[in-house]
């Protein structure tokens, strides 16, 4: 599985990338965790809010934090 966080750098966003970190790490789950901060590829993902997640090339979340519970759905 491919994770990449999308942001330039914020708090919300590197909790994002925190919360990622968490759930991947207690899931078990092979995954790889990029940050993308520079704001020309986020853009070629069409993401207008930071922070996104983007999981294997399609955006699941935009503009917010979600929650551990949350997260772990999406990575499933």
């Amino acid at each position: 599985m491919e994770i990449k966080v999308l942001g330039t750098g914020c708090p919300k966003c590197k909790a994002l990338t925190k919360t990622v970190e968490e759930v991947v790490g207690e899931s078990g789950l092979e995954a790889t965790i990029d940050k993308v901060e520079d704001i020309n590829d986020i853009m070629q993902y069409g993401v207008m809010v930071t922070p996104a997640l983007v999981v294997d090339g399609k955006v699941v979340a935009s503009g917010k934090v979600p929650k551990k519970e949350e997260l772990k759905k999406l990575l499933d």
